[in-house]
């Protein structure tokens, strides 16, 4: 599946899962019941297109194929012409419009852009990124084809996160920085590497005594929830502060 440059998109109709289900036209929301969003939620994480058995199947799986298939085609006929517009379908294949837009595979190359950086240093982001990337997909729901996505996702946008607290920082943008690796903590407290991302942030500004605190503090929570202490790597990282403090 391949996204598309935000900037570049130039469409009315909008699928989001980030955060929740959306569909937008010129960015009012389109009323769709329920078991429709779980058709367009379904087409918008995989792609263009896909053939309408693997759909159906995947959908409604405890049911018979041919009730799958039925049940494929009320959750189309209940669109709304508006929201019909977002969905192509043959007897074979089903998929979003060309036109359609989606939020993920914004985010997606975002994300991209984001851990690629090293080899592409024009790109500068901001820290309004970070609400591109902090949102879950599709929060509350739990149909397997949802939670392969949504782990999947989480791995990109914590390790894009992390990426965009390290650029920030090397261009002495401190605070916002430390913005994004807080984002990447919230998502995922008992992960080093965004806490990591924060330590180096606080060093960089020259800020031993909140680097150590942080330290601290996510010893005392791997403690506490794992009884395990913090890698020799993050250890490493605040070392040479341990002397300054007179420790």
């Amino acid at each position: 599946m391949t996204g598309r440059d935000p900037k570049q998109a130039r469409t009315h109709l909008r699928v989001s899962v980030l955060g929740g289900f959306r569909l937008e036209e010129d960015g009012v929301s389109v009323l769709v019941p329920d078991g429709s969003q779980r058709l367009l939620a379904f087409l918008a994480l995989n792609g263009r297109s896909i053939r309408r058995s693997e759909a159906a199947g995947t959908l409604w799986p405890a049911v018979t194929e041919d009730h799958a298939s039925s049940s494929l085609r009320s959750a189309l006929a209940r669109l709304s012409p508006r929201a019909r517009a977002s969905v192509l379908a043959t007897s074979k294949e089903i998929g979003l419009s060309h036109d359609v837009a989606v939020d993920l595979w914004d985010s997606r190359d975002l994300a991209h852009q984001l851990t690629t950086a090293a080899r592409a240093p024009a790109f500068e982001p901001d820290v309004d990124v970070v609400v591109d990337l902090s949102n879950e997909i599709l929060p509350g729901w739990y149909d397997d084809w949802v939670l392969v996505e949504a782990e999947a996702w989480r791995q990109v946008r914590l390790h894009a996160l992390e990426a965009l607290a390290d650029s920030l920082s090397s261009r002495q943008q401190y605070g916002d920085a430390a913005t994004a690796a807080l984002a990447a903590v919230k998502a995922e407290p008992l992960r080093e590497s965004p806490r990591a991302a924060l330590i180096r942030v606080h060093i960089a500004e020259g800020n031993p005594s909140e680097a150590l605190r942080e330290f601290v503090q996510y010893g005392e929570l791997l403690r506490l929830e794992l009884g395990i202490e913090p890698t020799e790597r993050l250890r490493a990282l605040v070392g040479e502060l341990l002397p300054v403090t007179g420790r």
